[in-house]
């Protein structure tokens, strides 16, 4: 979509470059969301994460196992939107 709408983006292979423990804090705080709002399911039981899991520890699991994480995210500058659906992404541009 962004591509149709010829705006420049950078694309992140979050699987080869994971996102810090530290940018998914900050991701957290730009996207006004707490981890588990985005926390996949199915993901969730292969790599046990509980649902009693504080939002740290959620954090922690998805800095190590990144499929944890919904995406794709877009981030731009202050702002970061879920790209589910696809139209929410136009809120951060």
């Amino acid at each position: 979509m962004l591509g149709e709408k010829n705006i420049t983006y950078v694309y992140r292979e979050y699987s080869e470059d994971k996102l810090s423990r530290d940018e998914l804090e900050e991701l957290f705080t730009k996207l006004a969301r707490r981890p588990r709002d985005l926390l996949r399911r199915g993901e969730a039981k292969e790599f046990r994460v509980a649902e009693t899991d504080s939002d740290a520890e959620v954090l922690d699991k998805m800095a190590v196992h990144p499929t944890l994480l919904q995406r794709p995210i877009l981030v731009n500058g202050a702002k970061a939107a879920l790209g589910r659906p696809v139209e929410n992404l136009l809120s951060v541009l």
